[in-house]
């Protein structure tokens, strides 16, 4: 995976420590309902198109460029669905430590832009729309646990209730 380089720049300074970081992914779905995953080439699991917040982009901009550069899928975010910590830190191989924050937003397929995914960086083995009552496996539980999240916003939204979710003391809270 292609770490960007203001994060080789400060692990420079703190070595493996601990690094709090700012994460985006999205339940990127077509004019069917289907969902975009790509195969992870780190893991070979799947999982939702995610990706680092760069130091002065806007969340929903990192999404936009993650789908571009890892799909070929250009697309329109439309809704911020969940802001949520993760609530354990990851050890990579190479001994770095990271936690993260993430937002998890739901995007559509740009109709002026292209649909027809392809795999676009080294970052994935395949890429694909697929039934989100069928997914692939292996799939990363934060994916399966975001699908969910994401699927339940949509079902609040077209309810009316188109509040983003987020943990308070514990609790899930939609408000």
């Amino acid at each position: 995976m292609t770490t960007p380089t203001f994060i080789l720049e400060l692990r420079e300074h703190i070595g493996h420590a601990p690094l709090w970081l700012m994460g985006a992914c999205a339940y990127i779905v077509d004019d069917n309902g289907l969902v975009l995953l790509e195969q992870r080439a780190d893991t070979g699991k799947w999982a939702l198109v995610s990706g680092i917040i760069e130091p002065g982009e806007q969340p929903a901009d990192t999404i936009a460029r993650e789908a571009k550069e890892e799909t070929g899928v250009d697309v329109i975010v439309t809704d911020l669905a969940c802001v949520e910590a993760d609530d354990h830190v990851i050890t990579y191989p190479n001994g770095d430590r990271t936690q993260y924050l993430d937002h998890l937003f739901v995007a559509e397929v740009d109709p002026d832009g292209c649909s027809e995914p392809c795999i676009g960086d080294d970052e994935s083995t395949s890429v694909g729309w697929f039934d989100p009552d069928e997914l692939p496996e292996p799939m990363t539980p934060s994916s399966r646990k975001r699908i969910e999240a994401a699927r339940d916003f949509l079902r609040r939204r077209d309810d009316g209730d188109a509040c983003a979710s987020f943990t308070f003391r514990g609790t899930t809270v939609h408000r």
